[in-house]
This record gives C-alpha cells, structure tokens and sequence, in this order.
C-alpha cells in the first residue's frame, strides 16, 4: 500500500518555532522578502518569528549557524534572505557560491532545514520581480517551504 507524503496541507505554524536570518545590504529588496515571509508565518498560525539581521549575505550561514547551535532553541527551520546583485566582476558569484555551500552543509549537518533564498540576481528588475512582487515573492515562498519542510520533518521523526 503506497503512503502518501504530501505535506503541503499539513503546513502550519502552530506551535512552531521559526528563525529569519535576513541581510541588510540591499535592504530594499531583502526587507520586501523579510515582511512577506513574516506575513505568511503569521497567516499560517506560527505564534512567534524570530528575526536576525545581518551586515550582508556574506554573515547569513555564521549567523544561521549560532542559530541551530543554541541549547535548547532549536527552530523548526531557518529562512535565509539575502541578496546578491551581480556587478562587473565575479565577486558575487564567490559569494553565492560560498554562501550555498555553507547553508546547504549546516542544513545536513544538524539535521534542520535551512531555507535558502539568498538571490543572485543580474539586474534591479529581477531583484523587484523576486523581492517586491507579491506574486513571485521569494519570502513568501521561503515561508511557505519552511513550514512545509516542518511538517516533513515531524513525520519522518514518527
């Protein structure tokens, strides 16, 4: 008999415990991520998000790290908002790199998801498209994967 494991329906935030690292370099944009991430929290009952910010997306993974590492606060999954706006050299690929690097192997390591929506982008209109429009915000789908990934993780516990 197949089981299913959808637990997009099961997503809520009740009683949970969610942790935002967020970056203040290119705060425009990160903060439009950071308020539709916090509303969609809210919208699906989380009772409280904690929120840190950081100087740039170059401190999100030390950050998310402390984070996990608290005794006796472990969140139920970290969001990591930031983002890179590519220049003329390949610096911002250095960091983007390094930062997913970082955050996919603290994710593993301590056994939370850590939701990465540290945007490397090209242009400010891909940033607006990403950060400023409702309809394709990237922090409320960051929301949205971390109370889902929540839900999976309490049932692969049993």
């Amino acid at each position: 008999m197949l089981t299913s494991t959808d637990t997009g329906s099961l997503a809520t935030g009740a009683g949970r415990r969610f942790v935002v690292v967020a970056s203040r370099y290119n705060a425009r944009f990160v903060d439009g991520m950071l308020e539709a991430a916090i509303t969609t929290f809210q919208a699906a009952g989380a009772p409280t998000v904690d929120v840190f910010r950081v100087p740039g997306a170059w401190e999100i993974p030390v950050a998310a790290a402390a984070v996990v590492r608290r005794p006796g606060v472990k969140p139920d999954a970290v969001v990591c908002l930031g983002l890179i706006l590519q220049g003329e050299t390949s610096h911002a690929r250095h960091i983007g790199d390094s930062v997913s690097d970082a955050l996919m192997r603290l994710s593993v390591k301590q056994g939370v998801p850590i939701i990465h929506e540290v945007l490397t982008v090209n242009t400010e209109a891909q940033a607006e498209a990403r950060c400023l429009d409702p309809r394709t915000n990237r922090g409320a789908e960051a929301a949205r994967t971390a109370l889902e990934m929540a839900a999976l993780m309490d049932r692969i516990a049993g």
